[in-house]
């Protein structure tokens, strides 16, 4: 299971919000490339990024956060937040990003989202999935669908779907533990897809449970910027 660090941005800064709430949002540092290089330094190799304006807006705002980090750094990065034309696909492939969350679009625009995985490759794309009480919600949280999670990703994987981010919103930002049964679900129904896991990650025993349940990777934010987990501490994993 590899482990993906966070890094949310609100104005070029590094953010985390509790339950996906931006009226509940704190600014952890000001320069996220700082961070990113501190990420790096302690051998991570992975980076989930989200433009949580771009996120709530409709579309990616902080591009320039993205083209610093993907310069000054070597970590592999998966993005998200607002990507919902082809002109940001485009950008963000040529910028190097490694993989592209897609979450409002898919269930928006399907047809354009199983264009993207078609035309540039189901592996550089993942399903970004928030889900409160197995509904998927949309637009930075605030929109919720008639999507079940699990209806959703048996419709993509016959597609071509490769890869999955299950945020449970209950859980994100609480530090209280995964919603592990939520994951053990996913593994159990989708057997061959790539899970990763987000929100609510605070120890090392809740690591350990995600990887028992077959999860291959998990993201962390507010655990690290809390000092509840240890950059050093995740090397030993």
């Amino acid at each position: 299971m590899i482990i993906i660090p966070a890094i949310d941005v609100i104005d070029g800064k590094c953010v985390r919000l509790t339950q996906g709430d931006y009226g509940q949002m704190k600014v952890y540092r000001e320069d996220p490339v700082e961070v990113a290089l501190e990420f790096q330094q302690a051998d991570l190799e992975y980076l989930h990024l989200v433009d949580l304006e771009g996120a709530k807006k409709g579309k990616v705002i902080n591009w320039k956060v993205i083209q610093e980090i993907q310069e000054k750094t070597a970590l592999l990065i998966d993005f998200g937040g607002g990507v919902q034309t082809t002109e940001d696909v485009e950008e963000l492939i040529n910028l190097g990003v490694n993989q592209i969350n897609v979450g409002s679009t898919a269930i928006k625009q399907p047809e354009l989202f199983i264009e993207w995985m078609k035309g540039y490759g189901a592996e550089n794309f993942i399903l970004s999935a928030d889900v409160k009480n197995e509904y998927v919600m949309i637009n930075g949280w605030l929109e919720s669908t008639n999507f079940r999670l699990y209806d959703l990703v048996e419709k993509y994987m016959k597609e071509g779907l490769e890869y999955i981010t299950a945020t449970d919103i209950s859980s994100d930002g609480m530090l209280q533990g995964p919603n592990i049964s939520l994951y053990k679900n996913l593994r159990k129904l989708f057997p061959t897809i790539k899970i990763f896991a987000s929100g609510g990650i605070t120890t090392l025993d809740d690591l350990t449970a995600l990887k028992d349940a077959g999860i291959n990777g998990a993201i962390i934010g507010k655990a690290l910027y809390e000092g509840k987990l240890k950059l050093e501490e995740l090397k030993l994993l």
